[in-house]
């Protein structure tokens, strides 16, 4: 199935089996590609050889630095794709978790780890702007 052919389906088939599957295989493609960056991120920062000029080692160390933040944030992803890939087994998958209603297919082709819809997101936004201003 195509995104075209997905968005072309009727609101009342939302999450069925076919755009279950859809997105499965979104999810799967997505997990595995994300598997290899990582998977290339970790060679690479063994392949760093040490450096003897000062100047050289504190670069290399800002560059480890970036390395591991992105590993951080990549394998933060991983966990919420796996997460999604155990909402679509439990048959929760596409629903928001805090309305119950449908996230909607363009949010999840935009955002497939998405777990609320646009207002229930918005609002914990809105929550989250506060708690930072106290």
């Amino acid at each position: 199935m195509t995104e075209q052919e997905l968005l072309a389906q009727p609101a009342a088939d939302y999450m069925n089996d076919a755009q279950q599957g859809f997105f499965r295989d979104l999810l799967l493609t997505q997990r595995s590609e994300l598997q290899e960056r990582i998977s290339g991120e970790f060679d690479a920062l063994r392949e760093q050889e040490p450096h003897s000029d000062p100047a050289d080692i504190g670069s290399a160390e800002e560059q480890r630095q970036w390395q591991l933040r992105l590993l951080e944030r990549e394998k933060k992803l991983l966990d919420k794709i796996d997460e999604a890939l155990e909402q679509l087994a439990r048959g929760e998958y596409g629903w928001c978790r805090e309305t119950g209603e449908p996230i909607g297919l363009k949010r999840l082709l935009l955002r497939p780890t998405a777990t609320l819809c646009i207002e229930a997101k918005e609002r914990e936004e809105l929550r989250e702007r506060h708690q930072r201003a106290i």
